[in-house]
């Protein structure tokens, strides 16, 4: 199969979970308390178990790896206060909800579910292990930064919040469990991944359900598009055109703008659902933003 093709694949994959949810939501297997219920188990137990199984893969950078591990991970924590302020003030003209849902849709990315099969394609175990390193300030910020955008309290109360939140959580042990390389039982490695894998469905299935409520007339709204428009080319062509000013490996360097041109992550719409955000503009432009990313993946994967 080639790149291209699986790529496409992998999109569809979402496009029929999230046909699948809003199915559901329609013919009332999903009720309203369904599809709080779902968002509240992905915030509370999946995602915290996808994350610290995240961290138990083999990061074992060794060698000539070494350089360009240590470079990916100063160059994504850069990348991530910029795009704090990069959405900050790219959504001012939108209302209060849009501009928290679109500044951390540019902070963070789908650059898992499909980020990672296409690096790992494009550029085999070098690409995937510049990735394990990328992404770990994007967890950090996506869980920090990033869930602060969803609170309405003051930024003491926040921090306190934060610091018990299940993702905060579960970043601190993963870091932890990766620092010292502590060993898992099978059965408890076991666990962790197996509700780990159910990140993909049971989030798509929520934004399906979120997706049921909205108006279809409104599904490509201005402010969506032109969020669109920031993060899946204006953003990366920025970072682009910044890495190239630096003599880093070309593989590094095409890895990072490639995660940087990810479509909006799933988690967005599920934040949103959770505190009261608009959650159906967060899942129309997970919805639009990976159908537009059809087209401008591949782009950027010629240009590159």
């Amino acid at each position: 199969m080639s790149l291209f093709t699986q790529m496409i694949h992998l999109q569809l994959t979402l496009f029929m979970l999230i046909i699948i949810g809003l199915t559901l939501k329609k013919t009332g297997i999903i009720t309203q308390e369904g599809q709080k219920c779902l968002s509240d188990i992905t915030v509370n137990v999946i995602l915290p178990c996808n994350i610290i199984s995240s961290f138990m893969g083999d990061m074992n950078a060794s060698g000539e790896f070494i350089r360009n591990c240590s470079e990916a991970f100063f160059i994504s924590l850069g990348i991530q206060m910029f795009s704090v302020f990069f959405g900050k003030y790219c959504f001012f003209c939108c209302p209060e909800h849009k501009r928290k849902i679109f500044t951390y849709g540019i902070i963070v990315s789908n650059s898992s579910f499909i980020g990672l099969p296409v690096i790992h394609s494009l550029y085999g175990a070098a690409g995937v292990l510049y990735t394990s390193f990328f992404q770990i300030p994007v967890r950090l910020t996506m869980w920090s930064s990033g869930l602060a955008l969803f609170t309405d309290v003051d930024r003491t109360e926040a921090y306190k919040k934060l610091a018990k939140h299940p993702c905060i959580v579960a970043v601190a042990l993963g870091a932890v469990i990766m620092a010292f390389n502590i060993p898992f039982p099978a059965f408890l490695q076991n666990t962790l991944e197996g509700i780990s894998k159910c990140m993909v469905p049971v989030s798509m299935f929520a934004i399906g359900a979120m997706l049921a409520e909205s108006d279809i007339r409104r599904l490509f709204d201005w402010q969506v598009l032109y969020y669109c428009l920031l993060r899946l080319a204006v953003y990366p062509l920025l970072i682009l055109g910044v890495l190239k000013l630096f003599n880093i490996d070309s593989i590094l360097c095409n890895t990072i703008v490639l995660l940087s041109a990810m479509p909006m992550a799933g988690t967005t719409a599920i934040l949103a659902d959770k505190y009261g955000c608009g959650p159906e503009i967060a899942s129309q432009t997970i919805f639009v933003s990976t159908l537009l990313s059809i087209v401008t993946l591949p782009v950027f994967m010629i240009v590159l």
